[in-house]
């Protein structure tokens, strides 16, 4: 089984449920396991009764269990920090302030939010010495796995500033006579070394997401979140990822046969409708269905989080990373 764990879907799906339930099952077989929530409404914290932030903490009464919360305005916030502060300390006093407001704009661009969050997924991934199994409660859009795209594009960028920065040495060289100053610049070139560590960073975001994760995807029988599953379907598997199987929660319980009246009526006929969904979904998709979740009345916690734990048939089986 694969190290890290991603379950995507469409809004509203229960993909927090279904990740709990399953990072709850991954501790309960003796894995330190870390479950990374990305949802803006915290409902990690409301699973477990706990509040959570971007630091993972033991979850309590959980043994082997821990988790964290990403807020994806603030890593948008942090990312663009991030960038304004880098860029900023190269270029003259006169025009930083365009820098920044250029900045501005391009995290108002559409993707600026996928591209921030998937650079804190390749933080927490490459900080996960500690956990034998990481589950993250969303799986990276089609925008943001087309960033796996990028090595190779920003490989053939950083081999042309790189050319085109030695010939402004060869140039700076010929008017200063040898000035040993220019060719430091060139071997320490802020703007190159910045490229290149995120070409790395890309690099190992692919090798990781390729060679040790798997996805599963979870999904209503209703026709909006099949037709979104068969686009992250096509997503996934354009980007070379392994997609382990599909959980469709929230499927209606059907009543008992002496029920009647109108509200058996109308649960009769949306169990009805729902199977038949439930048959379209394994007839339309190659991944397998591994559960059937129903819909429960109540909030999913303690007992019930326990019952959707038990009705998950995923593997959780992992080498221990060890001491």
């Amino acid at each position: 089984m694969n190290k890290f764990v991603f379950f995507g879907g469409k809004g509203g799906v229960g993909k927090t449920t279904v990740s709990s339930a399953y990072g709850l099952k991954c501790a309960r077989d003796g894995l330190r396991t870390l479950l990374v929530s990305t949802d803006p409404a915290h409902s990690t914290s409301d699973v477990f009764d706990q509040q959570f932030d971007d630091d993972p903490t033991a979850v309590e009464g959980h043994e082997n269990l821990w988790a964290m919360e990403l807020d994806p305005e603030e890593e948008v916030e942090r990312h663009m920090r991030e960038i304004k502060g880098s860029m900023t300390d190269q270029v003259s006093p006169a025009i930083v302030n365009e820098i920044d407001r250029q900045i501005e704009l391009a995290h108002r661009t559409p993707g600026a939010y996928e591209a921030a969050l998937f650079d804190r997924f390749i933080d927490v991934m490459r900080e996960s010495d500690d956990y034998d199994r990481v589950v993250f409660d969303t799986s990276p859009t089609g925008g943001t796995l087309r960033l796996l795209a990028l090595p190779e594009f920003l490989e053939s960028w950083i081999e042309r500033l790189t050319a085109k920065r030695k010939e402004s040495v060869d140039l700076f060289e010929k008017a200063a006579i040898g000035d040993e100053e220019a060719r430091e610049r060139l071997r320490d070139d802020p703007i190159i070394r910045r490229l290149t560590e995120r070409k790395e960073n890309f690099e190992f975001a692919g090798r990781t997401l390729r060679e040790d994760a798997v996805f599963y995807l979870v999904l209503n029988p209703d026709e909006l979140s099949i037709e979104e599953s068969h686009r992250a379907v096509t997503d996934l598997t354009d980007a070379g990822l392994t997609i382990g199987g599909l959980v469709v929660n929230k499927v209606a319980p059907a009543p008992d046969d002496d029920e009647t009246g109108k509200g058996a009526t109308y649960l009769r006929e949306r169990h009805r409708t729902e199977r038949a969904r439930l048959d379209r979904i394994r007839e339309e998709f190659d991944q397998p269905v591994l559960a059937v979740v129903e819909q429960r009345v109540s909030e999913i916690k303690g007992s019930l989080l326990d019952e959707v734990t038990a009705e998950l048939d995923i593997d959780v089986e992992a080498s221990p990373a060890g001491p």
